[in-house]
C-alpha cells in the first residue's frame, strides 16, 4: 500500500530552520577572515587545514623572495587571521607568513632566494609539488584551487605594491594562479 505511513513518530521539521551550507558563502567576503576565506574557498573542512596549508604556501613563497621583499609582505600582514576565542587560532596573518621553527627561518634570513639558474631553483611544478606534499591537504581539496584561496585571502591583505612585488617573484603558471586569484 503505497499511501500507508509505516513510521509516524518523526518530527516534522520546519526547513527555514536548517542551517544551509549555501547561505554560508552567500555570506560577503569582505566580512570573513582570513582563514574562512581560504577555508571555503579551497574546500577545507576546518579552520586548521586552512591555517596549515597557508603556512605552507607562505613557506614556498618566501623561499623565492629575498629576506627584504618578504619582510615587506609580513609588514602588511599585520591583521586577524580569524576571530575566535579558541587559542590554537588566536594569531594575525603576519604569524602565518613567518616560519614556525626557529632553524628554517634563521636560515631562510641569511640565504640567497631559491630562484634562478641552479639545484634549488624553484619552478611552478616544484612549487606546486612542495605545496602538496608539505601542506598534507586532503585528497578531496584540489591543489591550484587550495593555492588561489591562499592567494586571494593574501591579496585581500596587501597593498597593490606588495601584489605586484609578490607577481614578480613568482615562477610562470604559479604567477598565473596568483593573478587569477
Amino acid at each position: 500500500m503505497p499511501d500507508q505511513t509505516f513510521r509516524t513518530n518523526i518530527p516534522e521539521v520546519d526547513p527555514s530552520e536548517i542551517e544551509d551550507t549555501r547561505t554560508q558563502r552567500a555570506i560577503a567576503n569582505e566580512h570573513r577572515s582570513f582563514l574562512e576565506k581560504v577555508m571555503v574557498k579551497a574546500g577545507f573542512g576546518d579552520l586548521y587545514d586552512a591555517r596549515d596549508f597557508s603556512e605552507v604556501v607562505f613557506r614556498v613563497m618566501r623561499d623565492l623572495m629575498t629576506t627584504e621583499a618578504s619582510d615587506r609582505v609580513e609588514g602588511e600582514l599585520h591583521k586577524e587571521a580569524v576571530s575566535t576565542d579558541e587559542k590554537a587560532l588566536q594569531f594575525e596573518v603576519a604569524d602565518l607568513w613567518k616560519d614556525t621553527n626557529p632553524i628554517v627561518g634563521l636560515l631562510s634570513r641569511v640565504r640567497p632566494p631559491w630562484q634562478g639558474p641552479g639545484i634549488f631553483k624553484i619552478d611552478s611544478d616544484r612549487f606546486l609539488f612542495r605545496v602538496a606534499n608539505e601542506g598534507g591537504k586532503p585528497a578531496t581539496v584540489d591543489r591550484e584551487q587550495a593555492v588561489k584561496a591562499v592567494f586571494s585571502a593574501t591579496k585581500d591583505e596587501l597593498s597593490q605594491e606588495r601584489i605586484e612585488e609578490i607577481a614578480s617573484w613568482l615562477p610562470d603558471y604559479v604567477r598565473q594562479l596568483w593573478e587569477q586569484a
